[in-house]
C-alpha cells in the first residue's frame, strides 16, 4: 500500500483525493492547503490528517506526494520532495520559468526520485487507444493532427491572472497530446489569439480564444483550436490523418442514446466538464504512478515532458505576439 500526501485541496486536489480513495493500492494519509478550511473539509471526507507541508516532507512513512498547489509553488515543492526521497506527481504546468524548471530537474536527477507531470489526457482510454493504433501503423505515416479543445465557460479572472495564459494553462494539455501522438518533435510554431468572450480577460493580458499551427522536422502539420467557451458542453476531439487512412477520437456524451424523428437525429448532451470527461483518465493515471513507484521505473509524462511542453507554450505566446513563425528552442 502506497502512502500518499496531497498538497493542495482545491478542485483538482479533490479529484486526486477521490482517485486515491478509489484505489486498492494507495492510501491518502495527509493533506495540506493554504486555506485551513479546505484542508479540514477534505480530511474529514477522506480520513486523512491535516499536516503542514514541512511535516509531510519530514514524515518517512509517506511514500509519495501529489502536488496540486498554485503553479508558482510547484518547483519548490518538487525540490523538497526530491530531497526527502519521495515520489512526485505534479499538476501542470511544471513552472512558468524555463530556467526554474532546469534548476528543479537537476535536483530531481540527483535524488533519483520518480517525477511525473500531470498530463492526465495521455491516460484517457480513447486517446491512449488512438496513440497505440498510430504506433501500430494502422493509418500509415502521420500527415496531419487536428485537436479541438473548448471549455464550457471561462474560469474566474482571479484564476486567469495567475494561470500563465491560455497557451501555458489550457493549450499545454494539447501540446503534450501532440507530443504523445507524434513520433517526432515539433520544430516550429505559429499562433493567433483573440478576446471574443470576456473583455476583462484582455485586461490581464490573456486571450480566451486561440489557434496554433505546429510542424515537425519532416513536415507533419498539426493544428490546435482552443476556446474558453462552448455553449454545447465540453468539446474534446482529436483527428489524425495518415497515408493509409484516418483515426479520430470524438466527444463523450452523457448517454449513448439517440432519438430519430421528423426533426432528424438527436443525441444526449456532451458531458459538462473535465471532471466528468476525464475521471477514467485520472484513475488510470494514479494506477500508473503507483506502478512506477513499485517497479522503480521512470514515469511518462516526465519532468522532461513538462519542460518541452512549457518551451512550446512560450513559443506559441511569442508567435501570437509578433505574428511570425517561431523556431522551437531546446
Amino acid at each position: 500500500m502506497i502512502s500518499i500526501a496531497l498538497l493542495g485541496c482545491g478542485r483538482i486536489g479533490q479529484v486526486h483525493a477521490r482517485t486515491i480513495m478509489a484505489s486498492k493500492r494507495a492510501k491518502l494519509v495527509a493533506v495540506v492547503d493554504a486555506f485551513e478550511s479546505a484542508a479540514a473539509a477534505l480530511a474529514a471526507e477522506t480520513g486523512a490528517i491535516v499536516y503542514s507541508a514541512d511535516k509531510i516532507f519530514a514524515d518517512d512513512s509517506i511514500d509519495a506526494v501529489i502536488i496540486c498547489t498554485p503553479t508558482d509553488s510547484h518547483a519548490q515543492f518538487i525540490e523538497k520532495a526530491a530531497l526527502a526521497g519521495k515520489a512526485v506527481m505534479c499538476e501542470k504546468p511544471f513552472d512558468l520559468s524555463i530556467g526554474r524548471i532546469h534548476k528543479c530537474m537537476e535536483t530531481v536527477k540527483k535524488s533519483g526520485i520518480p517525477l511525473m507531470l500531470g498530463f492526465n489526457r495521455r491516460f484517457d482510454p480513447s486517446f491512449a487507444n488512438l496513440q497505440a493504433r498510430l504506433r501500430a501503423g494502422e493509418i500509415g505515416e502521420i500527415e496531419q493532427v487536428i485537436i479541438t479543445s473548448r471549455d464550457p465557460s471561462p474560469p474566474p479572472i482571479s484564476y486567469i491572472k495567475h494561470s500563465g495564459g491560455i497557451f501555458a494553462d489550457m493549450m499545454i494539455h494539447d501540446i503534450d497530446m501532440l507530443r504523445f501522438l507524434l513520433d517526432e518533435e515539433l520544430v516550429d510554431v505559429q499562433a493567433v489569439g483573440s478576446v471574443l468572450i470576456d473583455p476583462e480577460i484582455a485586461t490581464v493580458g490573456d486571450f480566451d480564444t486561440a489557434a496554433a499551427t505546429l510542424k515537425t522536422a519532416t513536415g507533419k502539420i498539426c493544428q490546435i483550436s482552443c476556446s474558453r467557451r462552448a455553449s454545447y458542453g465540453y468539446d474534446q476531439r482529436i483527428e489524425v490523418h495518415g497515408s493509409k487512412g484516418m483515426l479520430r477520437a470524438t466527444n463523450i456524451h452523457e448517454t449513448t442514446v439517440e432519438i430519430a424523428n421528423a426533426d432528424g437525429f438527436q443525441s444526449a448532451p456532451l458531458v459538462n466538464f473535465f471532471l466528468e470527461r476525464y475521471m477514467p483518465a485520472y484513475l488510470a493515471e494514479l494506477e500508473y504512478f503507483i506502478d512506477c513507484i513499485e517497479k522503480s521505473v521512470s514515469p511518462s509524462p516526465s519532468g522532461e515532458d513538462g519542460l518541452k511542453a512549457q518551451i512550446i507554450a512560450e513559443a506559441l505566446l511569442e508567435a501570437s505576439s509578433i505574428g511570425t513563425t517561431i523556431k522551437i528552442k531546446g
